[in-house]
């Protein structure tokens, strides 16, 4: 197999390019718990960060549901007042509607 070309559409490798180096690459191991530590930092970052936004946003909803409460309670109590004034005048007419010569 010594003097067989490889086909055409094979890649050949032109150009040796050293490994990077990172500290992963270190002999003694220290990259790979660097880097487990900085991902561990990162969760509990994030575990941090997602439970000061859930506990913000659930004040800014309690706000919000607060302040609309506040701005239709007076139109809920009249809307309620006139649908009950509504009920006691039709019932009051049914009943003396029924009653032939009622006083």
């Amino acid at each position: 197999m010594t003097g067989r070309r490889p086909p055409r559409y094979v890649p050949t490798l032109t150009e040796v390019v050293p490994p990077p180096a990172s500290p992963a690459s270190d002999p003694g191991g220290g990259g790979e718990a660097a880097a487990m530590a900085q991902e561990e930092v990162v969760r509990r970052v994030l575990q941090r960060v997602d439970a000061m936004l859930e506990r913000r946003l659930r004040e800014r909803v309690a706000a919000v549901v607060m302040e609309q409460t506040q701005a239709l309670a007076p139109l809920l109590q009249a809307e309620i007042e006139a649908s009950v004034r509504q009920a006691v005048a039709e019932a009051f007419e049914q009943e003396f509607g029924r009653r032939p010569g009622g006083n």
